[in-house]
């Protein structure tokens, strides 16, 4: 038995051995390249740079595969993109090349012979067209109009022939085209959000106004009412929220009281209290966000302070809204996870 766990442990090293290999080939393909490009960079940057349609992108096999991260990271970051199946193109999908679109072509070779026959028909298309290639000889580097030329690698492969090291090559040189690109047009983050609408990276870049409750939804009542008042005269619909706005005569935010100062006033029998100004047991100057704060700006709030509640006010800091946590968390749970998992999340207090 011992001898046998062993054994495992030898070859799981051996399996751990040949990963970190396999990843530094790659690290250093990627180092090689990053000193080997040149003015061809350049002149497919300006290529892509000054077409007023899309970019088609065309690869075989792996790179195809490559060419579809490509365009889907072209697309994200403002460059309009889609991808076109050589063997579909020739059999009618050309149709979709515009007279404005240029082609991007992806082939390690530089010899695809499905490439290679389209380019004619291409080349009376559009309006340019470039490629990535590792081959500077290839026919296909010398019948477009320009070349990111990576040249010779050795594929990570043990055996030296699955696409490995030039796939991911092709990959970093595809995000490298996309990010020059994006940099010249001055594309930001409110662009990249609009283009990231699901998910959670597109809640990380959302704006607090696209999840805060308003409206009905809030309960709002005046400062100098006492908390019975306000607990037997305050009415909102939809979701509940655990916190009333208490606002001044010329409607700004004065404080917060919540469902959990009304149950400590209970628990340490301080029944005069209800009869008082809710001033006198509030939260003043709450923790608050503007509306166009951005979401992750709100949840990194909420999760430092650890409270749930956030009030949202104008510049004159009238309420707005509310952001309340259990909403959040209900649609992106692991936002709230990083630095603090282990600190309960509490409601605003009242300032000593």
């Amino acid at each position: 038995m011992r001898q046998s766990l062993m054994l495992q442990e030898v070859q799981h090293q051996r399996w751990l051995d040949s990963g970190r290999r396999i990843v530094e080939a790659e690290s250093r393909a990627l180092a090689a390249v990053a000193q080997r490009l040149d003015s061809g960079f350049v002149r497919v940057a300006a290529g892509l740079w000054r077409c007023r349609g899309r970019v088609a992108v065309l690869g075989v096999g792996k790179s195809a595969d490559v060419g579809q991260k490509i365009v889907g990271t072209f697309n994200s970051t403002g460059t309009k993109s889609y991808l076109l199946d050589p063997i579909r193109a020739v059999h009618g999908d050309l149709g979709m090349v515009a007279e404005d679109d240029v082609a991007l072509l992806l082939s390690h070779s530089g010899e695809s012979e499905e490439l290679l026959r389209l380019l004619p028909a291409l080349r009376k298309r559009a309006a340019g067209l470039y490629a990535i290639t590792g081959n500077a000889h290839g026919r296909l580097a010398q019948m477009v109009d320009a070349a990111v030329v990576y040249g010779p690698l050795q594929e990570a492969c043990p055996l030296g022939l699955a696409p490995s090291s030039s796939t991911t090559v092709m990959l970093a040189l595809g995000d490298a085209l996309a990010f020059v690109l994006m940099e010249q047009r001055r594309f930001t983050a409110d662009d990249f959000a609009r283009n990231h609408p699901a998910g959670s990276l597109g809640r990380r870049l959302a704006r607090v106004t696209d999840y805060m409750r308003t409206g009905s939804e809030l309960r709002l009542a005046s400062a100098t009412a006492t908390v019975r008042q306000v607990f037997t005269q305050v009415r909102h619909e939809g979701r509940r929220t655990g916190a009333i706005l208490l606002v001044d005569a010329e409607g700004r935010l004065a404080g917060l009281f919540t469902d959990s100062d009304l149950a400590r006033l209970f628990e340490a029998r301080r029944d005069e209290a209800l009869d008082r100004p809710i001033a006198e047991v509030m939260t003043r100057q709450p923790i608050v966000i503007g509306p166009e704060a951005r979401l992750s700006e709100a949840i990194a709030l909420l999760r430092d302070h650890k409270i749930s509640e956030l009030p949202v006010v104008d510049p004159q800091g009238r309420p707005l809204g509310m952001l309340d946590i259990t909403d959040l968390i209900g649609r992106e749970q692991e936002l709230y996870a990083p630095e603090s998992q282990s600190d309960p999340v509490r409601v605003q207090r009242k300032s000593a």
